[in-house]
């Protein structure tokens, strides 16, 4: 069985789906509204749509005849602490503002 960083890092491989994540970082998106913004059939959008949803990178709601897709904050948000663990990245608390004034000063 894949894992999600896998599968993640697999249906963003592609330079589309890339680009669709980018529209969807804006907001919500009909399907319709997807396809028109590429110059590839309806086809090739729904294939590139449905692996961004099977990765569970979007959602999908139907609104009327439409099929709304937006972004899934919670496993993006995964994905990139997923990925900062392969790198080993580390957060580290910001230091306040105040601090590094002080120590300037000396």
């Amino acid at each position: 069985m894949e894992s999600g960083l896998t599968k993640t890092l697999q249906a963003l491989g592609d330079p589309t789906r890339r680009e669709i994540m980018r529209m969807l970082n804006k907001g919500d998106l009909s399907a319709g509204e997807i396809a028109s913004q590429f110059n590839i059939s309806l086809p090739s959008v729904s294939h590139h749509l449905n692996v961004l949803k099977n990765a569970e990178i979007v959602r999908t709601r139907r609104q009327g005849q439409s099929i709304i897709y937006s972004m899934n904050a919670t496993v993006v948000q995964e994905f990139l602490q997923q990925l900062m663990n392969v790198f080993q990245v580390q957060t580290k608390p910001t230091e306040s503002l105040d601090n590094s004034d002080k120590t300037e000063e000396k």
